[in-house]
């Protein structure tokens, strides 16, 4: 089977050169072509896409791009249209993750982005969406506009399907042309993303484009950065550090480095009835994508006093990713990702030795592993991969003392807990630097209009242009009518 990733706009180019990338799982292997630009075609594409984000693009009202991405996600929420299908055949082999995974995992992220959704994006970070049109009227006196850049380009990451749609989503809505560069390791869904735009909105065919090029290339990267307004950049923070000293200072970076979240169960939650359920929960944000996402957990914090014990509650986390590994089997590691994984869970074996009250539970596969912790309250990165750790507390403070040290790499809580102690914690985790408090359950499926690492969707991709008042009332001064 052959696909050809990305997708480009008519630059007068009949060809490109070429980079074919092999993917095979279960004896099914998938050939991806992906086309490689030259500096000279990359600046005529650069040059198209900015004069239609200007022409085409800023002519479309917000509520018609609404539509027009409600179409393309409709579409591919439909099993039996042509994009979904050939999503939920080949992102599993390519991929690595579980057929049923993917089908589950797609359906649940698509919905974020019905219009609904999207006008929930808008109104959280714009208030009114019609600034994005024209000028809108100030409660203090005066008016302001939205404007959007004619550039934005993306760094995209691979770890888990489907992740561009969310800053290519958010740069359509604000009106900015947009070139992506896909991951080696997932480059297909956003250029299915793209065609799909295409087919419902002809007009809107040179107003983006999704690329591939060889991370760490300085000099494309610099060619692109200096004609680019805003960047976009997924991945680890060597990886945005080595972007950030190719950008001009004159442009706008922003960055979406590794984070670390954590979850924390109240004993309120650990009576017989509740517990297995919060297990559960806790399980299915371990499961989901192999921990591959910044908002997956590495570490559970479980207070001491409840009916069911910490110790006791790591087992029944370790009973339900079983139950879990039996219907959504791990995807095939890596030798490196074996490795580490094994490296890791043998360390903690050599410290049963010193800690006898510790415990390490998993399958004769290796399928997952979960570390119970009387002691060490240190928020650890685990190996990934469906490995996590079970640390008993008495006292929130205990908690969020260990993770000041953190604050700058902390993200997503999974919260089990009383509505008092659910705001009482929440008001001390936000203090350490945690953005983001969901249910257990629901740390891998964010909201529509989450503030991603405590920002905002779509504020930081415009500028805000005011009328002030005092320009309004000379104006009124200087009408025909006023003498």
């Amino acid at each position: 089977m052959r696909e050809i990733a990305g997708y480009i706009p008519n630059i007068g180019e009949e060809s490109f050169e070429t980079k074919v990338l092999l993917f095979e799982r279960n004896q099914e292997t998938i050939e991806v072509e992906i086309p490689i630009l030259t500096n000279e075609q990359m600046n005529r594409l650069i040059d198209k896409i900015k004069h239609s984000s200007r022409k085409v693009l800023k002519s479309f009202s917000v509520n018609e791009l609404m539509n027009i991405i409600d179409e393309v996600i409709h579409r591919l929420l439909d099993r039996d249209s042509f994009y979904r299908q050939k999503a939920e055949k080949v992102l599993p082999i390519v991929t690595g993750y579980d057929e049923e995974m993917i089908r589950l995992g797609l359906t649940s992220y698509l919905k974020t982005f019905r219009k609904h959704e999207l006008q929930r994006f808008l109104v959280e970070d714009l208030g009114n969406p019609l600034l994005l049109d024209d000028f809108q009227p100030r409660v203090k006196g005066g008016f302001s506009k939205a404007f959007s850049p004619d550039l934005i380009t993306h760094i995209w990451s691979g770890n888990v399907p489907g992740l561009p749609l969310w800053s290519f989503i958010s740069s359509l809505l604000v009106k900015a042309g947009n070139i992506g560069k896909v991951s080696s390791a997932e480059p297909l869904f956003a250029g299915w993303f793209a065609k799909l735009l295409v087919e419902i909105e002809p007009r809107l065919a040179d107003c983006f484009a999704v690329l591939w090029w060889k991370g760490g290339e300085e000099e494309r990267e610099r060619l692109i950065f200096q004609q680019t307004d805003i960047v976009v950049g997924y991945g680890g923070n060597e990886a945005m550090e080595a972007l950030r000293s190719r950008i001009p200072i004159t442009k706008r970076f922003l960055p979406f480095g590794h984070k670390l979240s954590f979850g924390i169960v109240s004993k309120a939650s650990l009576d017989s009835l509740k517990a297995l359920q919060i297990a559960h929960l806790a399980a299915l944000d371990v499961m989901r994508y192999d921990q591959q996402g910044c908002y997956s957990p590495h570490v559970f914090y479980v207070q001491k006093g409840g009916n069911v014990s910490p110790k006791e509650f790591a087992r029944y986390i370790g009973h339900e990713l079983e139950a879990f590994n039996r219907r959504f089997p791990r995807r095939k590691l890596s030798m490196a990702e074996s490795m580490e994984m094994a490296a890791w869970k043998n360390k903690e074996e050599m410290n049963l030795f010193s800690n006898p009250n510790n415990e390490v539970l998993g399958n004769n596969q290796n399928d997952w592993t979960v570390v119970f912790e009387d002691s060490d309250l240190s928020l650890t990165p685990s190996s990934l991969n469906r490995v996590v750790k079970v640390k008993e507390f008495d006292h929130i403070e205990e908690v969020t003392e260990g993770l000041l040290m953190h604050r700058d790499y902390l993200q997503t809580v999974g919260i089990a807990a009383s509505p008092p102690e659910l705001f009482q914690w929440s008001r001390l985790l936000g203090s350490v630097g945690v953005t983001r408090m969901t249910a257990l359950g629901s740390m891998t499926s964010p909201e529509a209009g989450w503030h991603h690492d405590g920002r905002f969707n779509v504020l930081d991709l415009i500028n805000m242009v005011d009328i002030e008042a005092s320009a309004e009332q000379l104006s009124e001064e200087l009408a025909p009518y006023a003498d």
